[in-house]
């Protein structure tokens, strides 16, 4: 199977459940077990849903065996990204060790700074040398300190025989890249958000990594087939449907808003891990009105 085809449709960036700030494993697990049983292509683990920043080595490690342990037929993707270079070679080697297909990799952004294009780049490709998994570059400003990787940085990292793909979730969306990089190369452009998803389809992105995949996998899916299958009205009006849910979930409240969602339809989100809060229940409300609204559950059964 080529990477254009294990990257293509739709993965969960899964959400790690605490409750009271500790770690709950067998609430991860449960979440696992109903996302083997939906149509999702695969998972990204400890990504930004995910909190990975909020956990120790020890926690990652438990979270990893988990994921392995339940993979299933999905693809999985691990966060690795670290300040360092060394130290994200050395968790791009974790990754590999326990069997993943690829290794999802941040911008650094500390020294937002000094991230220049050619800084960027000399860091990704001595990742993607080391490597024994192949990488999807990670753009998200938002969580690196405003770093994002230049176009044309992308176009030369999409040749390096190592580095497979990207996931945007910037404001700009993906066409920024989608433009740019040869389309003959074996380089994958996902969407990182739900407002550019559908949209981005059409211009040539291969799937997304969709926060609501984490609530409503099979919803998200269903978007992405309809697509595949030309039926565009019907994708159309799912895109219009979930990107006003993103807006009242992940757009109002972030990470806590999808935990607040999940725990709406019964499955695990729990709590963020401090110092996020949980969604007030008072803005719970408003998230489970907003689902109601547009028919994702009816009188708070999800509808799958």
């Amino acid at each position: 199977m080529t990477n254009e085809e294990k990257l293509a449709g739709v993965f969960a960036p899964v959400n790690t459940p605490f409750i009271n700030d500790e770690l709950q494993l067998d609430h991860l697990q449960k979440n696992l077990e109903f996302y083997r049983t939906s149509k999702l292509r695969g998972y990204l683990a400890l990504g930004s849903n995910g909190e990975f920043r909020s956990m120790s080595e020890k926690e990652q490690r438990e979270i990893l065996e988990l994921f392995a342990e339940h993979k299933g037929d999905k693809i999985i993707m691990v966060g690795v990204a670290c300040e360092s270079t060394r130290e994200t070679i050395e968790k791009a080697k974790r990754a590999a060790a326990m069997a993943f297909d690829y290794a999802s990799v941040l911008t650094p952004g500390y020294f937002a700074k000094f991230m220049s294009g050619d800084a960027l780049q000399a860091h990704f490709e001595r990742i993607a040398d080391a490597s024994p998994i192949p990488l999807v570059l990670y753009n998200a400003p938002q969580f690196a300190g405003g770093v994002k990787i230049p176009p044309k940085t992308v176009a030369a990292l999409a040749a390096h025989e190592n580095i497979v793909g990207i996931k945007d979730s910037s404001a700009e969306g993906p066409g920024q890249y989608l433009s740019i990089v040869d389309p003959n190369l074996d380089f994958s452009i996902l969407s990182g958000s739900s407002s550019t998803f559908y949209p981005s389809l059409h211009i040539g992105a291969c799937g997304g990594i969709i926060s609501l995949a984490n609530v409503f996998p099979d919803a998200v899916v269903e978007l992405y087939q309809a697509w595949r299958s030309k039926n565009y009205d019907k994708a159309r009006q799912l895109h219009f449907r979930l990107a006003r849910l993103t807006t009242a979930v992940s757009g109002a409240y972030g990470v806590a808003g999808v935990k607040a969602a999940m725990n709406i339809v019964g499955l695990h989100g729990d709590e963020p891990r401090s110092p996020m809060r949980p969604v007030p229940e008072t803005e719970v409300v408003k998230i489970r009105t907003a689902m109601v609204r547009d028919g994702f559950i009816i009188e708070s059964s999800l509808v799958r």
